[in-house]
């Protein structure tokens, strides 16, 4: 999961599979940490269209946008980070397990986020471009 507007992936979550009952799971805890995002765009994946996510929106009034299906430049910020995660680690690693995939995963995320200047963002890093904005960070 990114922020559209702090660059900043909140997310990414390394498991056998992902129901829509672990994206309602990963969404509450986030929403702890981080507070109520004004809306959630996403592809049409079929954990992310599930009966679980659209009770979660029920029970939160949190609106979710569904991009058109074969259309993923409405969504490009999202698919140019997932791009750029593939290359540099998905494709490049071979994982020992699935604790050394988590383990990897949340080293390229800290290193995204804290090492890695935006030109989107003024040429700094989402965690500094979230400093500087005063917004909720707890334990990203």
């Amino acid at each position: 999961m990114v922020d559209d507007y702090s660059r900043e992936c909140l997310a990414l979550v390394a498991d056998t599979s992902l129901s829509g009952l672990r994206v309602v799971r990963e969404l509450d805890a986030l929403m702890l940490r981080r507070g109520q995002p004004a809306m959630v765009v996403s592809d049409n994946g079929t954990e992310l269209t599930s009966t679980a996510v659209l009770s979660w929106c029920q029970r939160t009034g949190i609106e979710w946008h569904y991009i058109a299906p074969g259309r993923p430049m409405q969504n490009g910020f999202v698919e140019s980070f997932n791009g750029r995660f593939r290359d540099e680690l998905l494709n490049e690693t071979l994982f020992s397990s699935l604790t050394d995939a988590r383990q990897q995963i949340r080293a390229w995320q800290h290193d995204y986020n804290h090492h890695r200047p935006h030109s989107g963002l003024g040429n700094i890093t989402p965690v500094e471009f979230v400093a500087k904005k005063g917004l909720a960070m707890r334990a990203a």
